[in-house]
């Protein structure tokens, strides 16, 4: 049985149409929940629709969640309203006679062929053979040749080249393998449904193999998948006429209801010029003259292309044929009332009484005695019907005219893995734009599915469907993000989160945790992803789950840098959210064990030592100073935790030694600095110089270095030295410790 509900499922938005049938005004988006009586009426009398189908007024459809729903529906009874139901279990041989006498008319015209087989991917096939079935899936599968295995083997490792699709879809093709082509195509499928070419293909070779059935069955899956398909769907209805049987009284009304699918879904399409144009064809091969007229009363309000040509194909059609053939019976009768009036309120005197008695009309379409006034009569109608159309056809011409520019930008409307070009992708925003300004809803959904069928693999397309969207369906809004992340962009993080943000927003929870943790599953290590996870535990107050993903992700990191970031984020989960502060600070003392070269453990656990009472944490704070200083982090950054050092001992210091060592480490610090700055420009490298040299430089380094201490010693008991270095703080703000007021580019604030 066919996948209704399969995620590839496309809609349009035709459901403006005014004369196509309304599938149920509260049904859900989801093909699965459209209701069977729909269906079962729709197969019991498709005919008898039509009155009921003239109610519909566009205007009641003046919405996106209408016009998204109502295609939904009408394109899920394209796929299940022609559909026996599910075979039952294998009764009894008497009763299983029984069971199978009564067919549906198309079946019929499939007598004297093989019995469909079950294809591989599930689907479940008219009229299965239930004893054949089991021994295909004996027989045939280990007969798959080794070739096959090979190309199979590297679609599966690498799902992701195309070429290697289709080399191995062109292999099974060449070599008429049935069983292999099922397999490649269906999983192909998977991941590029909108290559209509390729559904061609596959219906074809299973044509070829005999089996008419599940040929056609694969062209209505093709279809769900891309409905905008103007070509697919003209193989389709090409396809249906070559292999109906025309002389079954069904069949006409058979084929008349695949094209008003036809048009219902890809109608609306600026290039759908052919489609409508094969209707027409079809319609009037049928001698059916008044639906030629009713097809060309809905072309000519639909911007396409050839607008012009319909119309003037259309004028052609009314001057060659009598109008009672060409209009509905009660649109004849009207018609010649009116024009009767107006020829009798054109004779009537000043006076206001008529000059001449007014004539008595045939009943019906019958053709007036006079034979003067029956030629007067068709060619007056014949005006009149064509003056009616010219000022449809001068607004549609005008509508078509703001949207030409866009539509000459349109380079390629199929779809392909190849990139757009930036001009295309700019073309398609603009076009978009236009449409959400100027347009009805309706047009904005075609627009967005036929966009969606060029930049299926661009993600920012996706996201602004949605967000439209969001305003008018929930339930659309679910689907785009559906069919977005399950198919075509199943590795791109930043739908996956919008997609469970949304689900969130309408309380299901668990939505949103399912695709966060397949996200996360999919594409391991994604910081984003996990921490997304973290939140929405947070925020639903699974605190202890939040505290386990964040061990599990410091756990499993790729990296320290990756560990101690998720360190980080955990210790302020235990100090913000849990309030314990031992448990914080031991995740930081732990991850600095593992990373002391990582300047952010160090600051953040300055932060939380900072948090308490300063006064009586200063033994902890110049702990925490001295092992930054003493790691071996890089030489910038111990300078800068030397300058925090400082300036925290002046602040809130109680030991004034500790304070001038404090200082003259930062200094010596800064000397180390500026020494290797001017190395770097002068581009000294004593790597470079020989052994014995650098022995001699490093050791004279060494003697000038050891001076310098013992004069540092010396001065820092001379009182005079302090006076003359602190002496000026009033003036000079301290002298280097100006930079303190940069403070915030290196430690960062606390987080709100």
């Amino acid at each position: 049985m066919l996948d209704t509900e399969s995620p590839a499922m496309e809609s349009n938005g035709d459901a403006f149409i005014p004369d196509l049938p309304v599938l149920g005004q509260g049904a859900e988006w989801p093909h699965d929940q459209v209701p069977p009586e729909q269906l079962s009426a729709s197969q019991d009398a498709p005919n008898q629709e039509k009155p009921e189908n003239q109610k519909m007024n566009s205007a009641e459809l003046g919405s996106v969640e209408k016009a998204v729903e109502q295609f939904q529906l009408a394109s899920a009874q394209l796929f299940q309203d022609e559909q026996p139901a599910p075979p039952p279990p294998p009764p009894p041989p008497t009763e299983e006679a029984e069971q199978v006498a009564p067919q549906p008319a198309q079946d019929e015209s499939q007598e004297g062929t093989d019995p469909p087989q079950a294809a591989e991917d599930g689907m479940e096939l008219e009229e299965p053979s239930k004893e054949a079935a089991p021994e295909i899936a004996v027989s045939v599968e280990p007969e798959l040749p080794s070739e096959f295995d090979k190309l199979f083997k590297v679609c599966e490792d690498n799902p992701e080249d195309f070429n290697a699709w289709v080399t191995l879809l062109q292999y099974v093709e060449q070599e008429n393998l049935l069983i292999p082509a099922r397999k490649s195509f269906d999983v192909f499928f998977l991941r590029y449904p909108y290559c209509y070419g390729y559904w061609k293909k596959y219906a074809d070779l299973e044509k070829k193999n005999g089996n008419i059935q599940v040929a056609e069955e694969v062209y209505r899956r093709g279809l769900q998948a891309i409905p905008l398909s103007v070509d697919l769907w003209l193989h389709y209805l090409t396809f249906i006429k070559e292999n109906s049987d025309l002389t079954d009284p069904a069949t006409e009304g058979h084929i008349r209801a695949s094209y008003e699918h036809s048009v219902l879904a890809a109608g609306t399409d600026f290039r759908s010029d052919r489609l409508w144009e094969s209707f027409i064809n079809w319609e009037t091969e049928q001698q059916k003259l008044s639906n030629v007229t009713t097809l060309y009363d809905r072309i000519l309000g639909i911007p396409t292309q050839l607008y012009s040509q319909h119309f003037q194909r259309f004028k052609d059609h009314v001057q060659s044929n009598h109008p009672k053939y060409f209009l509905s019976e009660g649109e004849f009768v009207t018609l010649r009332h009116e024009l009767s009036k107006a020829s009798l309120s054109a004779v009537i005197g000043e006076d206001g009484e008529s000059t001449v008695p007014q004539e008595d009309l045939p009943p019906g379409t019958e053709d007036l005695a006079d034979p003067a006034k029956r030629v007067t009569e068709i060619e007056n109608m014949r005006h009149k019907v064509i003056e009616v159309r010219q000022e449809v056809f001068n607004h549609n011409e005008h509508e078509v005219s703001k949207r030409w520019a866009f539509e000459e930008g349109i380079k390629r409307p199929y779809f392909h893995v190849k990139a757009l070009e930036k001009t295309q992708l700019n073309n398609w925003k603009e076009y978009l734009e236009f449409e959400i300004e100027n347009g009805t809803p309706e047009r904005v959904v075609v627009l967005f599915e036929r966009c969606l069928i060029a930049c299926a693999l661009y993600e920012e397309f996706w996201i602004k469907y949605a967000k439209y969207l969001e305003g008018f369906s929930t339930d659309g809004v679910r689907h785009v993000y559906k069919k977005a992340c399950t198919i075509h962009l199943p590795r791109k993080p930043a739908i996956h989160l919008l997609w469970a943000a949304f689900e969130e927003q309408q309380g299901n929870v668990e939505e949103a945790r399912r695709i966060l943790t397949s996200l996360d599953a999919l594409i391991p290590g994604l910081a984003m992803v996990r921490l997304r996870r973290v939140s929405l535990e947070r925020r639903h107050g699974n605190v202890e789950v939040a505290e386990a993903l964040l061990r599990e992700a410091m756990e499993t990191a790729a990296s320290p840098t990756d560990s101690s970031f998720y360190a980080v984020k955990l210790a302020r989960l235990l100090m913000k959210v849990q309030k314990n502060l031992s448990k914080a600070k031991k995740v930081l003392q732990d991850a600095i064990e593992k990373d002391p070269t990582s300047s952010k453990l160090y600051l953040n656990l300055l932060e939380l030592e900072y948090g308490g009472d300063l006064m009586q944490n200063e033994a902890e704070i110049l702990a925490c100073f001295d092992r930054a200083l003493s790691s071996p982090m890089h030489l910038e950054s111990r300078v800068l935790f030397s300058q925090r050092k400082v300036e925290f001992l002046e602040d809130f210091g109680s030991n004034i030694h500790l304070l001038v060592a404090a200082y003259e480490e930062q200094q010596r610090l800064q000397k180390e600095v500026e020494s290797s700055k001017r190395k770097a420009e002068n581009g000294y490298d004593s790597s470079q110089e020989p052994d014995a040299k650098r022995q001699r430089v490093d050791d004279g380094t060494a003697a000038a270095v050891a001076m310098t201490d013992m004069s540092a010693n010396n001065s820092a008991y001379n009182y005079n030295w302090y006076q003359q270095q602190y002496g000026g703080w009033g003036q000079n703000s301290w002298g280097q410790y100006n930079q303190y007021a940069q403070y915030n580019q290196y430690y960062p604030p606390p987080p709100t």
